[in-house]
């Protein structure tokens, strides 16, 4: 079962992506670098609690 997180700019903190994740590793939190449309660059973005 994967379960639905969302992904929050460190920088802007605006909430802008959604990833899946396996439910049994829920222990170690997401991080991407994904591009932040609000600052306008690629940023690290982490998983909100």
């Amino acid at each position: 079962m994967r379960s639905k997180v969302i992904l929050i700019c460190s920088e802007c903190l605006s909430r802008n992506y959604t990833a899946t994740k396996r439910s049994h590793d829920s222990t170690v939190r997401l991080e991407l670098n994904k591009f932040c449309p609000k600052c306008n660059k690629p940023t690290l973005h982490k998983e909100s609690k």
